[in-house]
């Protein structure tokens, strides 16, 4: 097992009615502020149906996890979990 890549995958639960300012949070805040950090290769943002956000980032080198949201838009704290690419 090679570690190539780490995925750094970041989700929290929306508060009911806060998916979408949630949502404008990671795009307009929490994402512009890992841009200039070196080693972050891209980033991914999904939303599900039952107000989940997950933003997965690639980094080559040490992940940096997003920022804390906004109380007002989280239904519990973000959880963050570190993935390394496995090639065979």
């Amino acid at each position: 097992m090679t570690a190539r890549a780490i995925a750094n995958t970041w989700e929290v639960v929306a508060s009911p009615g806060a998916a979408d300012q949630l949502v404008d949070w990671v795009f307009n805040k929490a994402l512009p502020e890992l841009s200039d950090i070196a080693g972050l290769q891209r980033s991914e943002v999904y939303r599900s149906a039952d107000n989940r956000v997950v933003v997965i980032t690639l980094w080559f080198g040490e992940p940096v996890t997003l920022s804390e949201p906004p109380a007002e838009f989280v239904a519990r704290p973000p959880m963050s979990w570190d993935f390394e690419q496995v090639l065979r």
